[in-house]
């Protein structure tokens, strides 16, 4: 879509090019929500395209990941073999249900911006304990938890000229065990409940609820619970008001959805504790 309202572009090659934040400005990176529908109230687009961050980043503290990464970049990313969780990314990326033009455009952080429940690449940085790296209006710098950084539907801690600049995934959790669970109310539509659970090689398990949820909600246990118990701390951590309510889903069978996937990810991951 044309957006006619735009009299100007930014291109800032570094930090200390960044134009000073004014209302009617908007980030463009992927650009594939921006441009999906009148946005009549911008002026000025502000494109990160040549800051050149690199996509991916391999270290032995683990991955980063830009803003500016593609979903189709990141599934391609060629994991070390000793990443266990490695399967997850082409998982959640595929939770996408998009068409290859998406894939090549749409970034990692605007999903992250974006903050819809069913954000996929959301499940999948909070579920492997990604930290988001904020480029604050004001010169500094904020570094919270993906899981912090989504307080709920379409809603997150930017604040007016705040810029997501990357996600850092430590070694840790991309040595974890994992299973993954999603389901939609129809066969090619949006998430309706997406879980993972992971498994440390300590034999502690974390499970993250997403897409069924209003923000990402991350449970922990010391060891694989019981059923009972599971579903226990699901009921209590997960309010009822938490549950997304939208034509994906209602909040009554998302919460039922939840618990039912919850335990099989239980299940699964119960043989791959350490005894």
């Amino acid at each position: 879509m044309d957006l006619n309202t735009i009299s100007a572009v930014a291109r800032p090659q570094s930090r200390a090019q960044m134009p000073v934040w004014a209302a009617g400005d908007a980030w463009l990176a992927g650009g594939t929500w921006l441009f999906s529908e009148p946005q009549v109230h911008l002026t000025r687009l502000i494109d990160l395209a040549d800051l050149k961050w690199p996509a991916l980043t391999i270290e032995d503290s683990g991955l980063t990941i830009a803003a500016t990464c593609t979903v189709a970049q990141l599934d391609a990313l060629a994991c070390p073999p000793d990443w266990p969780a490695a399967p997850l990314i082409n998982q959640c990326c595929r939770a996408f249900l998009a068409s290859f033009k998406i894939w090549k455009t749409a970034t990692v952080g605007g999903n992250l911006c974006m903050s819809l429940p069913a954000g996929p690449m959301i499940s999948l940085t909070s579920a492997l304990d990604g930290v988001c790296t904020i480029w604050k209006a004001d010169g500094g710098e904020q570094r919270v938890s993906v899981a912090d950084f989504v307080t709920g539907n379409q809603r997150n801690l930017l604040a007016a000229g705040d810029l997501l600049r990357q996600i850092d995934i430590p070694l840790a959790a991309l040595k974890r065990r994992t299973a993954f669970r999603q389901i939609s109310l129809t066969p090619v539509g949006r998430s309706a409940a997406l879980l993972i659970g992971s498994v440390s090689s300590e034999g502690a398990l974390a499970l993250t609820v997403t897409a069924s949820t209003v923000r990402p909600v991350k449970l922990a246990f010391p060891s694989v619970p019981g059923a009972g118990e599971l579903r226990d701390a699901i009921l209590h951590h997960i309010p009822d008001q938490v549950y997304h309510d939208d034509v994906h889903g209602k909040p009554a069978w998302r919460k039922h959805m939840t618990l039912r996937l919850a335990e099989e990810i239980r299940s699964e991951l119960q043989g791959q504790a350490r005894p």
